[in-house]
């Protein structure tokens, strides 16, 4: 169900578009950061052992 947004529908869904997309990429972004981490640090672990 959806609300009625008169002229204003492709704006309002065009930033939720937008909103999602952004969300989705900081998500990516961060997981790839985190399994660049955990991998650095087991070759620093490794390295020091």
């Amino acid at each position: 169900m959806m609300p009625e947004l008169g002229k204003y529908t492709f704006i309002v869904l065009a930033s939720y578009g937008a909103t999602l997309a952004l969300l989705g990429a900081i998500i990516l972004l961060s997981a790839g950061q985190a399994r660049r981490a955990k991998r650095r640090l087991k070759e620093a672990e490794g390295k020091n052992v």
